[in-house]
């Protein structure tokens, strides 16, 4: 059995539809069943949990001998994530793939990137085999701006010039996939990135190319990029934590390019132009936020 946390996200509903297409018995660790449609499938077995309430973890763990790790980012976060690896000790879980981030270490001055190294390591110790996940900016994101891209023709972010080898959040699930069904990835590490690296105004042309229509992406401070984030309600951990990231970003420290998607899945990785055209609806329909 599988257990899979964050089932219900971008990443976590393609990874169960895919383990669900291969035969593998996979149980959804959901909030809220009744809006769970997305992976109601048959033989796909939901359980109701909260990542505060430690007897919903266990009894999520029964039975179980892989878990997919994967918690919201919030101050509560590497708590969560330290129980479930504990609880999934106890129960003897095999096997422990963790979605981690690119620059993951737990002495980074990033929080976000702090406390999935902090997670690494509690997971390295505690003696549970594992294979960690670390990809880098996911292009689904952008849908977060879709809203000012539709409205305005534009996207903005604190990012400046810097090249960032975004990835498909499809690639990262396939790779997710293969992790928890062959033995050959555990103990293993993957910085998980796209095919190319690209500017945030190289992004903006190719989504003007596909969208038919001039997009452009403005450079903003990292203080204002802040505030939007507050005033569309983001909490202000998570807020401080992605502009974090962005200044990670804007070092050009994201920008390298890995082999890790082909060497585990055995397909090259989607481009962004490929995204482009795959989501072109979502990106030019009507929505509130921001990334």
């Amino acid at each position: 059995m599988i257990l899979i946390t964050g089932a219900t996200g971008n990443l976590g509903t393609e990874l169960v539809k895919k383990l669900w297409a291969r035969g593998e018995a996979v149980r959804a660790f959901v909030r809220n069943r009744a809006q769970a449609r997305s992976i109601s499938l048959p033989g796909v077995e939901l359980t109701e949990g909260d990542f505060n309430r430690l007897d919903t973890i266990i009894r999520s763990l029964s039975g179980v001998d892989r878990l997919f790790l994967l918690t919201p980012s919030s101050p509560d976060a590497e708590k969560q994530q330290r129980n479930f690896v504990d609880a999934a000790k106890r129960a003897h879980v095999r096997h422990i793939v963790k979605l981690s981030q690119l620059g993951a270490d737990a002495s980074s001055p990033a929080r976000i990137q702090r406390y999935h190294g902090v997670i690494e390591n509690h997971i390295r110790r505690s003696g549970v085999l594992f294979t960690f996940l670390r990809p880098n900016l996911f292009m689904q994101g952008l849908l977060n701006f879709r809203c000012t891209i539709s409205a305005k023709g534009a996207f903005y972010a604190s990012a400046g010039h810097a090249k960032v080898s975004i990835v498909d959040v499809r690639d990262v699930a396939a790779v997710a996939f293969r992790t928890l069904t062959d033995i050959v990835h555990e103990g293993k590490t993957y910085e998980i990135t796209g095919p190319e690296s690209l500017t945030h105004g190289e992004m903006a042309e190719q989504l003007s190319m596909e969208l038919g229509k001039r997009i452009e992406y403005v450079d903003v401070a990292p203080e204002e990029m802040r505030e939007a984030l507050l005033g569309v309600g983001m909490p202000p951990w998570h807020a401080e934590g992605v502009v974090e990231d962005y200044e990670y970003y804007r070092r050009g420290e994201a920008a390298r390019v890995t082999s890790d998607v082909y060497e585990v899945t055995g397909n090259e990785p989607m481009t962004f132009f490929q995204f482009a055209q795959d989501y072109r609806g979502r990106l030019i329909g009507k929505a509130a936020g921001v990334a």
